[in-house]
Formats: C-alpha cells, structure tokens, sequence
C-alpha cells in the first residue's frame, strides 16, 4: 500500500514510464493527503520538502522452496553431476491467472485457469514413475506488477502449488508478467523475493539446466547494468556446458527464439533477429541440446542445425487450436524426447 503523505505536500505531475507513475509531491499546504495509486504499477513518491522517498510496496505470500544463489536447493552441481539412469520430467509454461478472464468477462476471475491448474497437478502427482521436477516457464500470473489483481493472484498461483507432490520441486522461471514488459529493478526485486532468482542453473541425473530471463534479451532498457550480469553469467554457465561433462545441457526460458524457424522476422512473440543467430550459434557450439519455452499460448518450435526450441502451449488460456496442457519429456542417456499432455483429456493415471 501507499503511505500517506504527510506535510506541506501536493501532488504536481503524473509522468508515465514504461508500466511506472512517477507522482512528484511539492510542499503547499499542512495536512495529511493520501495517495491513491488506484491500482497502478509502482509508485514512488518524492517528498522535495523533505528530501525523503517512499514507495508503494507490494506483500505477498512467497514459493518456500525456490532458486537461491545461482541455483535450485537439492539440484546442486556436486548432487546431480552423474549419469544413474533415465528419468523424466514435466514443463508447463504460462498458468496466467486470469488471462481467461481478460479475454472473455464472463469467465469468473481465474477459477478456470485455477482448475485447469489443479488438474495438472492431480496428473503429474499420479504419474508413473514420479517426474523429477515440474518447471513452468513463466507467465505464472497475468496482471503486471502493481495492477489491481496481481497480489491475489500470486496468492492464489502459490496456494494451488502447495498441492504438488513435495518430492516433486517446482522450478519458476520468469516471464515478462512477472517483471512487466519493461522490466525495472524493482521488479526484479520483487520476483526474486518471491519466486527466487531470476536466471540460475541446477543439475540433475548428470544432466545441466540452464534457466534464463528472456526479458533480458527483449527489453533490458532499464535493466542495462542487470543485463549485462545476467550476459557474463551465462557464458560462464556456457563454458561449463562445452566441457562435456553432462549427458546433456537443456535450457528453459520464457520468451522463444523463434515461433517456427530461425530465419523469420522480429515479433512479439521471439526474440530480436539482431541477437538471435549469435545466441543460438553460442547455445550450438556449447552442446545445448533443446530450448524449453512458452509465451505464446501454442504449441510451436523448430531447429536450429540440431539444437531444438519447443515451444509448449499454456496451461491456461489458448490462443491456438491446441488445449491447455503440460509437456512430458523423458530423458535418456543419447537422447529427449517429449509429448504434450492436454490437461482434460488425459487419463486419470499417466504411466510411462
């Protein structure tokens, strides 16, 4: 919430950036005024009076189990190096709650994205044998940082996770509604804080995942200095990978390279041609096998030589002809491979 203001203060200008109010407050009159951001992304209130700043935080329940210091917890270099045997796991991407509702008014909040969710959870907690993590690739909720149903629905999104298998880690990896389309260093903050890093890598069955914040190649405008951590970061993570050491090294991200094929022109939907063929050239020559996405809300991908980006279609709301579902991929010693799940028509037990 928004502290009230005190003093000789009045409100002077409202300056939009980005998905950010900056409200300037000038010294006029005594009294107590409050500020009401209505709902509207961060705000923060400069008191030239006083020279003191406040800000409009937001508090919220947090993930108990989350990606802390370069890493998930139980996933660590030293635990997960070494080849054992085949195993499996479940990607999801973009649950966003409440994206249905926004698109049609007489869905109820976010109850469908909610069942659609619990569902899949329901499947992947039957499944035989047991996945070894469910990773999600953004987009948890819909609403940006600040807007009006955002803390609800990250309280929601962190009360139907309580009902995965606890043997069963979910892994978050960060979309742009999590840090808004033009992400700032706050938002940055307020996602670690509650869903853990933003970009880390953990290892499992002698097999490296590497997990990325896309929102860095989007747009870093505001981010430049974070940027270029994540960037120097990331090359070394691409070092390790190129050792060979790992049977193999496969990357999760929210935003795709590209839709369909590499070749194609700069949307929304991929990231920018500009970096687009160096990146993938790096993720080549490193030995990445595949690239997990979402974003897009159907199910998409391609190669590039032989490094393939799936994109998997979300878990709630459609924008394609595909139905809300997950990917089961199965891990094997000289090869993945993976299939897509629809939530609703899958059986009541997934045996593989």
């Amino acid at each position: 919430m928004l502290r009230n203001l005190t003093g000789r203060e009045k409100v002077s200008s409202v300056v939009r950036l980005s998905r950010k109010y900056i409200i300037k407050a000038e010294a006029e009159k005594k009294g107590k005024i409050p500020i009401l951001a209505r709902e509207h992304p961060t705000v923060f209130v400069s008191l030239f009076s006083k020279a003191r700043i406040y800000f409009w935080t937001m508090t919220t329940d947090s993930l108990s189990k989350k990606a802390q210091d370069g890493t998930y917890p139980g996933f660590e270099k030293e635990n997960g190096s070494e080849w054992k045997e085949p195993f499996y796991f479940i990607q999801g991407a973009d649950p966003q709650f409440g994206m249905i509702h926004f698109y049609d008014s007489s869905k109820n909040a976010w109850d469908e994205e909610m069942r659609l969710t619990r569902k899949a959870i329901q499947l992947i907690n039957n499944m035989k044998p047991k996945p070894k993590f469910f990773v999600v690739c953004g987009d948890l909720t819909h609403d940006f940082q600040g807007y009006r149903h955002r803390i609800a629905q990250e309280k929601d999104f962190i009360n139907v996770f309580k009902e995965l298998d606890e043997d069963i880690p979910l892994v978050c990896v960060c979309g742009n509604h999590e840090v808004n389309d033009e992400p700032i260093p706050s938002t940055i903050l307020n996602y670690r804080e509650k869903f853990g890093d933003d970009y880390f890598s953990f290892y499992c069955g002698g097999v490296m995942f590497i997990v990325l914040n896309s929102q860095y190649f989007k747009n870093s405008s505001m981010v430049k200095d974070l940027a270029k951590k994540h960037e120097k970061w990331l090359d070394k993570q691409l070092k390790e990978a190129k050792s060979g050491k790992y049977k193999h090294v496969v990357i999760f991200q929210h935003i795709p390279w590209f839709v369909r094929k590499a070749e194609e022109r700069d949307m929304p939907h991929n990231l920018c041609s500009g970096i687009r063929t160096k990146m993938l050239n790096k993720f080549q020559e490193a030995k990445v096998k595949a690239i997990f996405c979402g974003h897009i809300h159907l199910n998409a991908g391609g190669f590039y030589k032989d490094l393939e980006v799936v994109v998997t279609s979300a878990i709630g709301c459609q924008l394609g002809m595909d139905k809300s579902g997950f990917r089961v991929v199965k891990v094997e010693e000289d090869k993945l491979s993976h299939k897509y799940i629809s939530i609703d028509d899958a059986p009541e037990n997934l045996n593989f």
